[in-house]
């Protein structure tokens, strides 16, 4: 079909335009800027991006996949309103936006599946924004090296399992979170990490430098157990290599994401209907799937089949999750890392 432009059509669309100038400038300013992940994990923000779009014609959801240091630099150099309006952040830099002030506090009247967010997992926020998700720290293990699968923590110290275990170095969120489980489980806790120290000098462990080497080691069968994502190990198996992986007794370590608007955030309400779509059992049940497993925060989430290996599926489960009291870590975190270092001989 051919359109055939004349003076008076083109007079005619100048008219309409001329006469509805404030609907097309309120179009032309509907962004939404949204900081995201990079790669496959940015999937489920894509899918709820397009849901939130088709609610609003001629709303552009931009997500940008970015470190958050870089997004850190770009909202402190903007004069004015930020050039992002919502951002995750994972629970140490979560504490570091708070006391920054490049988040603002949550209006729960506004995001009312809020009401709908685990208790314990709410409470991790301190009032800046929602929990979206949350990895777990688990134990994997290669099961053509184990005659025996580890049921918990504890297991790691298991004779059978020495000078086939591996670590990750204390840089990393999973380092810490692993260093901290076992002060807990032998009579420490984050004010008192000494037991812990002790504990994993006793495995004489090899060190995955980062949580990526880690999962290498374990693959390439140089070590046959070791602490480990969630979503790692998951990916890991998806491949096709006997990577099994533990949620272990007491309880496997939750890493929490949260998502937040952005201080001077041009679109407060569509972040705030960003935050509560976040939050619908439709999202969390989506990101819970595989290949992703993201766990999820609300309450009555069925979690699929797929990722029950994976993630927490019923109360009782949810109910033993651990989490890390980031508040008296985060600011020893340098001093943590050094005596690591020096104690593995990194």
């Amino acid at each position: 079909m051919s359109l055939r432009l004349t003076r008076r059509s083109i007079l005619a669309g100048a008219g309409a335009t001329l006469a509805a100038p404030s609907i097309l400038n309120a179009q032309a300013a509907r962004e939404l800027v949204i900081v995201s992940f990079a790669g496959q994990l940015q999937e489920p923000h894509q899918w709820l991006a397009r849901r939130m779009e088709a609610r609003h014609p001629g709303l552009r959801i931009r997500l940008v996949p970015s470190e958050s240091q870089d997004i850190v630099a770009a909202i402190k150099a903007a004069q004015g309103f930020s050039p992002f309006d919502a951002m995750p952040n994972g629970e140490p830099p979560h504490l570091i936006a708070q006391r920054d002030g490049y988040i603002q506090k949550l209006d729960a009247a506004k995001v009312p599946n809020a009401a709908n967010v685990v208790p314990e997992l709410m409470a991790k926020s301190a009032g800046f924004g929602v929990p979206a998700s949350y990895s777990l720290i688990g134990i994997a293990y290669n099961e053509k090296l184990l005659k025996t699968a580890p049921k918990s923590w504890a297991d790691l110290w298991n004779p059978e399992y020495r000078g086939k275990v591996a670590i990750p170095r204390a840089s990393s969120n999973l380092g810490l979170g692993v260093l901290v489980i076992a002060a807990r489980i032998f009579g420490g806790s984050e004010d008192n990490l000494d037991p812990g120290w002790a504990k994993l000098q006793e495995l004489k462990p090899q060190v995955g430098r980062s949580p990526t080497a880690l999962l290498q080691m374990l693959e390439r069968e140089e070590i046959a157990i070791a602490p480990i994502w969630n979503n790692d190990a998951a990916g890991a198996a998806a491949k096709g290599l006997p990577i099994r992986f533990v949620q272990p007794d007491p309880g496997p370590v939750a890493i929490i994401s949260f998502m937040s608007a952005v201080t001077n955030t041009r679109q407060p309400d569509l972040v705030n209907e960003w935050m509560n779509d976040i939050l619908s059992a439709e999202y969390q049940q989506f990101a819970a799937n595989a290949p992703y497993f993201f766990g999820p925060t609300v309450r009555g989430v069925t979690v699929p089949d797929a990722a029950k290996a994976y993630t927490p599926s019923s109360p009782q489960e949810v109910a033993k999750l651990q989490t890390v009291d980031w508040g008296k870590i985060a600011p020893n975190r340098g001093k943590i890392v050094e005596q690591f270092d020096r104690v593995f001989a990194l």
